[in-house]
């Protein structure tokens, strides 16, 4: 099993009133850890939707905080795949600071649907083998 791994900068704008980075950012970098590992797949998140006409939807989030991010602080990040199913999968997801130190975690079960039926779809078995090289 492989991790895709990146940092994420932390901004002014991300800071909330207490000092640290304020919890809806993690929703964002959860976004852009889900696309980076689609794009590490191989798998274009335009082309998923408009050729393949397959949408991923997510239908649930979990994030556990152990430490805060601050301003000063380096976001590392590490996104994989815990489950694969016929039609969803669970994308794992870890926040490290620059000690290495695990900041928080999270969870996101992701649905496949059919774009033109809004059905959850099988077409993603398609793409079955690009998930494998990320599944734990």
């Amino acid at each position: 099993m492989k991790k895709l791994k990146f940092t994420e900068p932390i901004y002014t704008y991300h800071i909330d009133f207490v000092g640290h980075v304020n919890n809806i950012i993690y929703i964002q970098w959860l976004e852009n850890a889900r696309v980076k590992l689609l794009q590490a797949m191989n798998i274009s998140i335009t082309e998923l939707a408009d050729k393949e006409k397959i949408l991923p939807i997510i239908t649930e989030t979990v994030i556990k905080y152990k430490k805060p991010f601050f301003l000063e602080n380096t976001v590392h990040v590490e996104v994989w795949i815990s489950e694969m199913m016929n039609v969803s999968a669970i994308f794992e997801f870890r926040f490290l600071n620059e000690k290495g130190e695990l900041c928080s975690m999270g969870q996101q079960k992701v649905l496949f649907i059919d774009k033109d039926t809004q059905r959850p779809s099988r077409k993603i078995a398609k793409f079955k083998d690009k998930f494998q090289k990320f599944l734990d």
